[in-house]
């Protein structure tokens, strides 16, 4: 098989008055060429790329949260959407814009029109798109919201040629609205061009994003959940006591507080237990926590104690342990107060801590040389679940080297060939490794990558269906291992088997050493 050719170089071109290709008409109306550069791409996957466009507006703007489809039809075209001389409409679809700020921007509704320019045709699933619309639904007397260009309608067109096809932008703009090169319009349709020529090129090479989000929450319930509580501890970037970034800490620990509370809503609650508790390992900070909700779980995630704040504040029960107590610790209130405290964490030792008990949430959260452990004392504590966000890559006593590092064996898939492909890195089955959405790079070589595939065989040696997330937080170590379900295949008495031999060789090396408690642990 020949390799993909490389994507052209996008070469945009200011459109001159007078083009040797007439712009759209509307009635009365003559549409305003902007931009338009080469297409590199067949006018067969124009409407492929422009629906990315429709449905992902948030790719190129900050300000846009993401878009909800309202409606779409082939029928009953709404009377907003132009008719164009020499086109045919398609079909629609009306959707609504959601701004990333609420209290800043307004929300807009569109109409999103495909065309074709094959009129004459009266079979119109024969068509191929060759002209997208937008259109603002404005009531009279209302301003567009800043994100939005000041148009009437906005139009992406695929101008077929056998020789040189090219893409075009063309515009019906608000009266008194510049269009030259150094307006906000024409950097606004610059950068609408550039994407869409990059969307036609993914087309045409079957280009597959190298991570998937939203593969354990829908991603609409965890950003209308994320924008409620923002605003709710967005002050604490205000009262931040710690050396480090107060807007990455305070919003990444708001980011994980989402995911957790509707993980836990949509997972756990098949356990049934009338009380579930969490346990938070941490060693850098190196937190533990304990949280006891009536409907789903709740952590608290590191050392400064941020996030057991936020979920107290909402109401749950939880509490943290660090090796030391943080300057941050003195600011909350005493409610928060008198869930932290100074604690050492050793699993290869009997003396564990009290919220170590059946039905735990075990959570791993940067939790360096504790990071391993999280699915062995899942296992071995009959813990309803556990979700491991991994850092430095730690095995049980040393650092993880994947030249070294046995993996846990993986038995295929009852369909799998016996000569099913295999990982050049680790000698895994493709169809396991490809399974896991573990992000990275796409053959999995780099130490990061491999070592969260090593963490995946520990977690199902220890009986657990593992489930992979990658996490909508601002940091690049995002990976998201967790576990709800026990493995049917394996028995539980056998996985616990496996847990507390790998507790027992680990002592037996006795490399393992848990650190000492700074300070004075009786003061919180």
């Amino acid at each position: 098989m020949s390799a993909p050719q490389p994507r052209q170089k996008f070469s945009p071109i200011i459109c001159q008055l007078e083009e040797a290709i007439p712009p759209l008409r509307s009635g009365e109306d003559r549409w305003k060429p902007i931009i338009a550069c080469p297409a590199d791409f067949p006018i067969d996957l124009f409407e492929v790329a422009v629906s990315q466009l429709v449905h992902h507006p948030e790719y190129n703007s900050t300000l846009i949260l993401r878009s909800d489809i309202v409606t779409e039809s082939t029928e009953n075209m709404p009377d907003e959407t132009p008719s164009l001389d020499g086109r045919v409409k398609l079909r629609y679809i009306h959707r609504r814009l959601l701004p990333r700020r609420p209290g800043r921007d307004e929300g807009l509704e569109q109409y999103c029109t495909f065309y074709s320019s094959s009129e004459t045709s009266r079979d119109k699933d024969a068509l191929a798109t060759d002209t997208l619309v937008l259109t603002p639904i404005v009531a009279p007397g209302s301003k567009l919201p800043y994100y939005h260009p000041s148009v009437h309608h906005i139009a992406f067109r695929y101008i077929y040629s056998s020789s040189d096809p090219i893409l075009r932008i063309e515009v019906l703009p608000l009266p008194d609205t510049p269009t030259d090169p150094s307006s906000r319009l024409y950097r606004t349709c610059l950068a609408l061009l550039e994407t869409l020529h990059r969307y036609g090129w993914g087309a045409l090479t079957n280009y597959k994003k190298r991570v998937a989000h939203d593969c354990l929450v829908p991603r609409e319930e965890y950003q209308d959940l994320y924008l409620t509580m923002r605003e709710r501890h967005k002050h604490l970037v205000s009262t931040w006591q710690e050396v480090t970034d107060p807007l990455k800490h305070v919003f990444e620990d708001i980011s994980i507080a989402t995911f957790l509370m509707l993980y836990w809503k949509k997972y756990i609650r098949i356990f049934l237990f009338s009380t579930l508790s969490v346990l938070i390992l941490m060693t850098d900070p190196g937190v533990l926590g304990l949280g006891r909700p009536e409907d789903s779980l709740i952590l608290g995630q590191c050392g400064n104690g941020l996030l057991t704040h936020i979920l107290v504040s909402e109401g749950y029960e939880g509490g943290g342990i660090d090796v030391r107590a943080r300057q941050s610790w003195a600011q909350y209130p005493q409610e928060t107060q008198a869930r932290l405290c100074v604690y050492a964490f050793d699993p290869t030792s009997n003396d564990l801590p009290p919220f170590l008990r059946p039905d735990v949430f075990i959570i791993g959260n940067h939790a360096d040389e504790l990071t391993p452990w999280v699915p062995v004392l899942a296992t071995i504590h009959r813990a309803s679940g556990y979700l491991s966000i991994p850092c430095c890559a730690w095995t049980f006593d040393a650092k993880f080297e994947r030249s070294s590092t046995p993996f846990f064996p993986v038995s295929t898939h009852a369909s799998d060939h016996e000569t099913a492909s295999t990982h050049s890195e680790t000698g895994l089955p493709l169809k396991f490794i490809e399974g896991l959405n573990l992000g990275g790079d796409g053959g999995h070589t780099s130490s990061y990558s491999v070592y969260r595939i090593w963490l995946a065989t520990l977690s199902l040696h220890c009986g657990w269906e593992v489930e992979c997330e990658t996490l909508r937080i601002p940091s690049t170590r995002n990976w998201a291992i967790a576990g709800s379900k026990r493995l049917s295949a394996l028995e539980e008495e056998e996985a616990i088997g496996n847990a507390q031999n790998i507790v027992a060789e680990v002592a037996s090396r006795g490399v393992f050493k848990a650190r000492k408690p700074e300070g004075k642990a009786g003061d919180h």
